[in-house]
């Protein structure tokens, strides 16, 4: 399916990108995950309706609906910026006027990467970088001070990864590559990919 199908099923509006860019240069501007891209991870991932996603700089929600909709996962959306927060809690709204009988475990919470307390049951984590790696850093060492409070198995979805992003996930002790998933135009941007991380402790 295209854009235009996927959005008409899910009966939301994620398909506007952000314009202009963020007055701190460590938050990147919004663009939503490709549902093509998204496809793609579901045919090479496995996601369980027992897992919880937490995805970071959600914008509209675009990610979670789609998951929701697959896979009925529990999907949390963290955006900083008050407009696409706004937003995406209207296409909620759509989404289940037209889903009534989902489970309503899908939700959205407005704050900064680096403020979300961390749910214990949180166990994956998506990014399509939100934010420069420093925060990267932040938000991973909040994650494994939760891993170490409430222990479970944790695993990292980037997708277009950064170089920086990636430098620091091989070069940490506690994380390991576990899938990546080449898109249709990876032969000419080696970007366009999706990689998952898993902790090894």
């Amino acid at each position: 399916m295209n854009e235009r199908n996927y959005e008409e099923l899910l009966n939301i509006n994620t398909t506007e990108k952000q314009k202009g860019f963020h007055p701190s240069f460590h938050y990147h501007r919004y663009e939503p995950t490709p549902y093509l891209a998204l496809q793609k991870l579901l045919e090479s991932y496995e996601l369980k309706s027992s897992d919880r996603v937490v995805d970071f700089g959600c914008g509209k929600g675009r990610l979670n609906f789609f998951l929701h909709y697959e896979v009925k996962a529990t999907v949390v959306g963290i955006e900083m910026d008050e407009t696409f927060y706004q937003k995406a809690l209207d296409n909620r709204e759509h989404y289940f006027e037209k889903y009534k009988a989902f489970p309503k475990n899908l939700s959205f919470i407005s704050c900064l990467a680096e403020e979300y307390d961390i749910h214990p049951l949180d166990n994956r984590f998506y990014f399509f970088n939100p934010f420069t790696v420093q925060i990267f850093r932040n938000v991973i060492d909040n994650i494994l001070l939760s891993v170490e409070q409430s222990y479970r198995h944790i695993e990292l979805i980037l997708y277009y990864p950064s170089a920086d992003y990636l430098f620091f996930l091989e070069n940490h002790p506690s994380f390991e590559l576990k899938v990546e998933v080449p898109l249709p135009s990876y032969e000419q941007n080696m970007n366009e990919r999706i990689v998952v991380y898993q902790l090894t402790y």
